[in-house]
Order: structure tokens, then C-alpha cells, then sequence
């Protein structure tokens, strides 16, 4: 990076602190700093949902995730429009009918107290883990591809969110998601093009995709099910469907994003504007990805994209000669596939087929090379993480975009993350303000400035996702890891919801019961399974309902025998 890279970069974050901060300076009451005032139109509903979604860990992982497997990650999104036209017809006029500013508040309304603690309490441990994760993300990476100290990339990421969103509130946030998600899709637009352009000059993109589809990565459709495969459009439908349900009508991240609409119309046209955009959005960043992996056939990739990890094996007199070995084996296998893609275009249908099996198999042994160098990895630094998928995109952005588009597509991941972060900042502290502060301990006291113990508990979790993210380890895939960890709690919270809104016999105690006893076997099955993430939603879900169902005919047959 050079002064131009770096001009952009914070010019770019520092106005989008600064405008969050001098539009939304003056916040006088709750229902403001909560819900801004109820004046949000669907086109802005619409973008904060998306950039809410679309957290630093889209852009780092989702073209990695490509590059290794495909397209088989858009099935995830498959049951979201169904999911969104639901909740729009029946949460959506419910919640603003009972002018909550919290999900879980209906809750109450429809069980009683207890019931909606434990949902609040499940969301504030998870999205608690989340804001943390949704810093470290990009935090882990960043500071290593800049050389910079980890806590310090956490605490800038971090500092720069709680700003505007302490000073704020929802209409901060909503506000400078706007401005986040044209940085956004500018910058996933530029790497397309570049992309784009570094191809050969006798491969276009149609020929591009004729390779990506031969070496097995244009995937977006898998029929066969296998219930611990992760992606299958059988999962895809249902297991997503369960979670854009959970994740969209009980997630106060996102419930809050839409309550602020000023009609029941805007809100639910906000929800189907990011229903219809999503699945096309998460499209075009694996088609990134298989763009890079692409380019990556023709222009020789790092043995392992973690370069800093590299630079630390070659500094190792233990692992340099078993290290020049593995790149040297790794070169000899890129130059033979360079021979047969050189042709391409040159083959017919036929020789296509054949010579692209032979291409699968240098793939996997040019992958195999990578597993190599980061075991290699691990075994010099027993605590490290030896992936290096999620650093495939940066890679690429650092070695090969212009001075200036290096900054930008920086400020894209930057930008990500603050949006992110800022959303589960500002949910976190109208759950904890409003279903237990003001609830629970000072009940509608009219001596308490509520907006400023709103800004104290945003404050609050934001130092938490700070210090959880400056002691948080590395994952497998950082995409993924934020799907299972929502995947833990949000079958049961959704089971709970849909027993409130459609089991109308059903009382609080034996739903309460239930969700204790299904959120347990949800964790066993996570520790103890093999079992594809997304079933955990449809597994919590189910249990809850069915649970339900049981102990409230035996509390009435008990009641009966009295």
C-alpha cells in the first residue's frame, strides 16, 4: 500500500464516522434513539438489512469459500424470500400493532415474563459472540496483511463503530449503512472488472466460465442429500428458510432495522427489497471468487495465501527446505496445468471433458500442497490457525490491483464490518435496555434518562466485542463460522416465537420448559455430531414446537385429574 491507498482508506472511513455523527447528533428521547423516530422510508429499511448482513467476513471469506468449493454457498440463501414474505405478512403488523421496540416484548404480551428474559437472554449471548466475531473477522487478517498489532486493528474497527453509534443510535446506523453499501458494491464491482481485465487475452469471460465449470466450480445447485453435507438445495430450502425466519423476525439486529419504517408498508417493502436483492448480491461475490480462481490458473497463486505465515516458515531454519520443497513441487504442477489451459481454447467438447479431469486432479494436488505448508504451519506454531482460505480475496486485492483500488476495496472490508457492528451494537443495547434494565430493575422510571443508559450499554458492548475479539481464536472459515454460531440459538428463539404466534393454547411455562430442553440438545448435537449446521435451526425449531405441544397436554390432563 502507498500514500494514495491509505488517502482513500481513511479518507473514506473517517467521513462515514463524521456523517453518522453530525446528522444524528442530537437524539432528545428513547423512541429516537431506538427506533429513529419511525421515519425510515423502505429504501433506506432496505439497505441496512443488507449491509446488516453483510458483514466484513462476506467480502474476506464468501470468494475464498468460492475459490475452494464452488458456487454450493448460494444455496444457503434459497429459503430467505420465502422466509421474508411470511414475516411480512404476519410478524411485520403485529410487532408495529403493539409498538414494541424489542422482539422479544411481544413475548411477554403473549406468555409472560420469564419466557421473553430467556429469548433475550439466548440473542444477547449470540449476537454477543457475533459483534465480537464480526470484528475479529477482518481484524485477524487486516493486521496481518498490514503488519499491524491485532489489538490495535480490533480497537480502530471498534472505536470508529461505537462513535457514531453511541452518539447516534438506530438512525446513525441506518444512515451510514447507506453510504457503506455503495462503498461496497462500487468496490466488488471494480475487482469484477479487474478481474476481467488480467484475464488472457484469449480467454473472455464466457471461457472463463467454461473452465471454472470444467474444474468443478460452477456448482450452484447440488440435488443430492446428505444430511452432513452443509450445502444441498434440500438444506438450502429448509434449514434456510428456518434461519432467514429466526435470523429476520426474531433477531432485534434486524427486527430493529425494519420497526424504525414509518408505516407497516415501508417496513415490509424494505424486507422484500433485500429478499428480491440478496440471492443476486451473495451470486455475484462467489462469481468474484471463482473469477479469482480463475485468474489464478493462469497467473501462478502463492503456495499458501497466508503470507505473513510464509514469510514466518521461511525465517525458520527447522522448515525452509521442507517449505522450498513443497514450492518447488507446487510450481512444477502449476507449469504442466499451464500447458494444457494455454490450449484451451484450441480443444473441442470432447477434449474438454477429458483434459478437464486431468485438470481437477493437478487442482487437488496443488491444494493438497497448500494443506501441506499449513500443517508445516502448525507445526512450528501449534496455536495457529493452518487455513488460509479466507486470505484468497486480499491476496488478490495486495498483489494486484492499481495504487488507490487497494485502498478501496480495504475501505469495502472496513466499511462491512463497521455496518455489522454497528447493528448488533445497537441491538444488543435495546435488549438490554429495554427487556431487562428498564423491565426488570428500574420499571419506567421517569427520573432515569433512558437515551443516555442506552448510549452507556452501546458503549458497554462495545468494549465487550472489542475485548472478545482481541481474545477470539481463528476458525476454518469465518463465513461459516458465523452461520453455526447463529445456528446454535436461533432455532429454538424461532420455535418459541412461532409457538406465540400461531399455538394460541400454548401457555409460557411449557414453552419456557421446552426451550431450555431443546437449546441443551441443540449444543449436544453440535459437540457430538456431525450433523450439517443448518438442520440445527430446523431441529431447535421443531423440538420447541413439538415439546410444547406434549407438556401442555399433560399439564391440562393434570389439571383435568385435580
Amino acid at each position: 500500500m502507498n500514500s494514495i491507498d491509505w488517502i482513500v482508506l481513511l479518507g473514506t472511513l473517517f467521513f462515514i464516522v463524521a456523517y453518522g455523527v453530525y446528522k444524528n447528533r442530537q437524539q432528545q428521547d428513547l423512541n429516537s434513539y431506538l427506533k429513529g423516530g419511525n421515519t425510515a422510508h423502505w429504501w433506506t429499511i432496505g439497505l441496512s438489512v443488507m449491509a446488516t448482513q453483510a458483514s466484513a467476513i462476506t467480502f474476506l471469506s464468501t470468494p475464498g469459500q468460492a475459490y475452494e468449493d464452488g458456487m454450493r454457498f448460494i444455496q444457503f440463501y434459497f429459503g430467505l424470500p420465502l422466509a421474508i414474505i411470511i414475516l411480512s405478512i404476519t410478524f411485520i403488523p403485529i410487532y408495529y400493532k403493539l409498538k414494541v421496540y424489542t422482539a422479544y416484548e411481544f413475548l411477554e404480551n403473549r406468555f409472560d415474563l420469564k419466557t421473553r428474559l430467556l429469548a433475550a437472554f439466548l440473542f444477547l449471548v449470540q449476537r454477543g459472540l457475533a459483534a465480537g466475531i464480526t470484528i475479529y473477522a477482518p481484524a485477524i487478517i487486516l493486521s496481518n496483511v498490514l503488519g499491524w498489532p491485532l489489538f490495535y486493528t480490533n480497537l480502530l474497527i471498534g472505536t470508529l463503530v461505537i462513535i457514531y453509534t453511541v452518539s447516534g443510535g438506530t438512525k446513525a446506523v441506518s444512515q451510514t449503512q447507506k453510504q457503506q453499501m455503495a462503498v461496497i458494491l462500487v468496490g466488488m464491482v471494480v475487482a469484477f472488472g479487474f478481474l476481467i481485465h488480467y484475464l488472457p487475452p484469449q480467454v473472455g469471460f464466457s471461457e472463463a466460465m467454461n473452465i471454472a465449470d470444467h474444474m468443478g466450480r460452477l456448482n450452484p445447485i447440488t440435488f443430492d442429500f446428505d444430511p452432513n453435507d452443509r450445502y444441498n438445495i434440500w438444506l438450502g430450502l429448509l434449514g434456510g428458510f428456518f434461519l432467514a425466519m429466526s435470523y429476520f423476525g426474531t433477531d432485534q439486529s434486524q427486527v430493529q432495522r425494519y420497526l424504525s419504517g414509518s408505516s407497516i408498508t415501508q417496513s415490509r417493502m424494505g424486507l422484500i427489497f433485500n429478499a428480491i436483492l440478496k440471492i443476486p448480491m451473495q451470486f455475484f461475490i462467489l462469481l468474484v471468487g471463482v473469477l479469482v480462481f480463475v485468474f489464478y490458473q493462469f497467473e501462478q497463486p502463492p503456495a499458501f495465501f497466508n503470507r505473513p505465515a510464509m514469510e514466518e516458515l521461511r525465517s525458520m531454519e527447522d522448515y525452509r527446505e521442507e517449505l522450498s520443497q513443497l514450492e518447488g513441487k507446487q510450481g512444477l504442477i502449476f507449469r504442466e496445468k499451464s500447458e494444457i489451459l494455454n490450449q484451451w481454447g484450441q480443444f473441442n467438447a470432447e477434449e474438454k471433458s477429458s483434459y478437464g479431469e486431468q485438470l481437477r486432479a493437478y487442482d487437488q494436488e496443488m491444494k493438497g500442497i497448500r494443506v501441506e505448508i499449513g500443517q508445516l504451519y502448525k507445526q512450528a506454531k501449534p496455536k495457529a490457525e493452518p487455513k488460509d482460505t479466507d486470505y484468497i480475496f486480499i491476496s488478490f486485492i495486495l498483489d494486484y490491483l492499481p495504487y488507490g483500488l487497494t485502498g478501496l476495496l480495504l475501505a469495502v472490508i472496513f466499511s462491512a464490518a463497521m455496518s455489522s457492528t454497528a447493528s448488533e451494537l445497537n441491538a444488543l443495547a435495546s435488549t438490554s435496555i429495554v427487556d431487562f434494565y428498564k423491565r426488570v430493575f428500574k420499571k419506567d422510571d421517569e427520573s432515569i434518562n433512558y437515551v443516555f443508559v442506552s448510549r452507556m450499554a452501546t458503549l458497554f458492548w462495545g468494549l465487550l466485542a472489542i475485548a472478545f475479539a482481541s481474545f477470539a481464536s481463528m476458525v476454518d472459515n469465518l463465513i461459516q463460522a458465523v452461520n453455526i454460531l447463529g445456528s446454535l440459538f436461533y432455532g429454538t428463539i424461532l420455535g418459541i416465537f412461532l409457538v406465540a404466534f400461531y399455538l394460541k393454547k400454548i401457555r409460557g411455562n411449557s414453552v419456557f420448559v421446552s426451550a431450555i430442553i431443546s437449546e441443551s440438545i441443540v449444543l449436544f448435537l453440535f459437540f457430538y455430531t456431525e450433523i450439517g449446521y443448518l438442520w440445527f435451526n430446523v431441529i431447535g425449531c421443531l423440538l420447541v414446537i413439538f415439546l410444547s405441544a406434549i407438556f401442555e397436554m399433560l399439564s391440562a390432563k393434570k389439571q383435568e385429574n385435580r
